[in-house]
């Protein structure tokens, strides 16, 4: 199957990131608040919100309950999940 231009420079965004990387994989079949995701992934607290609002804004990740203060729910996107196939 072809991957078109916009997927594979989303899939190279997510690769270029360690910390992206590890939190779409902890994501993979997953809603999870953002301290299991860290505990998940191995990034700490401090990175993961920031990591979490980049592929936020790349429509790769949905919070599901924006409207709570803590305890907020992420999980991948419908672009999200194909992209996580494809990263190694």
């Amino acid at each position: 199957m072809e991957l078109s231009d916009e997927l594979l420079i989303e899939i190279s965004y997510v690769n270029i990131s360690k910390y992206r990387t590890k939190v779409m994989k902890s994501l993979d079949g997953e809603v999870l608040i953002p301290s299991q995701i860290a505990k998940d992934s191995g990034v700490r607290t401090n990175h993961i919100s920031k990591v979490l609002s980049e592929l936020k804004a790349h429509e790769l990740v949905e919070c599901i309950n924006p409207e709570v203060r803590k305890g907020r729910l992420y999980r991948l996107t419908d672009l999200g999940k194909v992209i996580v196939k494809k990263i190694e």
